[in-house]
């Protein structure tokens, strides 16, 4: 047997390392946006000890974010429904989530870490329980008969929102519920002469674990496999067996199910919940969700740390940029990436 000649092999394709550097360093980019929006932080804040506590703050508004932002991505991006209906499910978790809180204040006022995290964890199952229910009906009745219709969807998603608020006055009233933080989760504590939330160190904490859990079962496990072959191509998994309407079913419900978790949160961080909480909120969600690529876990979780490190630095350097610093973003990242830093790109 001859060896090939050198001649016959491809070289129309040329490997990462033959690329020049400024092509092998593209796809790390957004991964990098993110310590250098740290570093840069570092340079304009005067003081290191207060850009030690506007990064925590930063990274735990994003943590938050994301976990809110995480269930939208997978229904907006993987399935092609614009639910403006996810707001619902946020304030309906964070109702629920207060509700369950407010029910084990023996638990809650506890000096001890492990009952106040099992509290937590109880309401947050509570809020996950009842939106994961939620977004099952919302698709049924209210999302299935307009699949591939985006501007009946806004209409018609819009209109469950409403009424999804409208239930929140009927069941809880339509006045501001102020919840105080388990015992052990108030106040901070002091590293390298900065103040850190407990809460706000739980919160990177919750975010993160779920990150790599959402990250985790898309990539390497079966229904993972299956929801990103559906996407793709639906015929295709319908025709090997399965039940792509039950899939897609699926993703919806466990979106609306980590809307709640989100909720819990925020209203934990916001230590105020309104029935209008979700639906203020969900102009960040979009933003992330926009500005990550629709569809990518890993996108919108890089997208979330920018817009709460952007919008906790800006508020310290100049106040009154900070309600337009978002935006800014936003158009600045589109005019660099405009199908978002992570795009999912999906087969025609």
């Amino acid at each position: 047997m001859t060896s090939p000649s050198p001649s016959s092999a491809p070289t129309h394709a040329p490997t990462m390392a033959r690329l020049p550097f400024s092509e092998r360093i593209k796809p790390w980019l957004p991964v990098l946006l993110v310590p250098a929006l740290m570093a840069l932080g570092f340079v304009l804040i005067p003081s290191g000890t207060s850009w030690l506590t506007l990064t925590v703050s930063g990274l735990a508004m994003g943590m938050m974010i994301f976990v809110i932002a995480s269930g939208m991505t997978l229904v907006f991006g993987l399935m092609d429904v614009i639910n403006f209906g996810h707001g619902a499910f946020i304030s309906f978790g964070a109702f629920v989530g207060t509700s369950a809180l407010l029910a084990m204040g023996s638990l809650t006022g506890a000096p001890s870490l492990f009952l106040n995290l099992l509290a937590i964890a109880a309401a947050v199952l509570a809020a996950m329980a009842v939106t994961g229910v939620m977004g099952w009906g919302f698709e049924r009745v209210i999302v299935r008969p307009v699949y591939g219709a985006h501007l009946k969807q806004i209409l018609v998603t819009m209109g469950g929102l409403i009424v999804a608020e409208q239930l929140i006055f009927v069941i809880w009233g339509g006045h501001e519920i102020v919840i105080a933080r388990p015992e052990t989760l108030k106040g901070a504590i002091t590293f390298a002469g900065a103040a850190l939330e407990k809460y706000r160190l739980l919160a990177v904490g919750v975010g993160l674990v779920l990150f790599l859990g959402l990250r985790g079962v898309l990539r390497h496990t079966r229904i993972g496999l299956i929801v990103r072959a559906g996407v793709e191509n639906p015929e295709m998994v319908q025709a090997l067996g399965y039940n792509i309407t039950r899939v897609f079913v699926g993703v919806f419900v466990a979106g609306s199910a980590l809307a709640g978790l989100g909720g819990v949160m925020w209203a934990l961080y916001q230590e105020i919940i309104t029935a209008h909480m979700g639906n203020e909120i969900m102009i960040l969600v979009f933003i992330v969700v926009i500005i990550g690529g629709l569809g990518s876990v890993e996108g919108c979780f890089i997208g979330a740390l920018t817009v709460g490190l952007v919008q906790n630095y800006t508020a310290f350097l100049e106040p009154k940029l900070a309600l337009i610093s978002n935006i800014a973003l936003m158009v600045a990242i589109l005019m660099w990436r405009p199908m978002g830093m992570v795009p999912v790109i999906k087969a025609k």
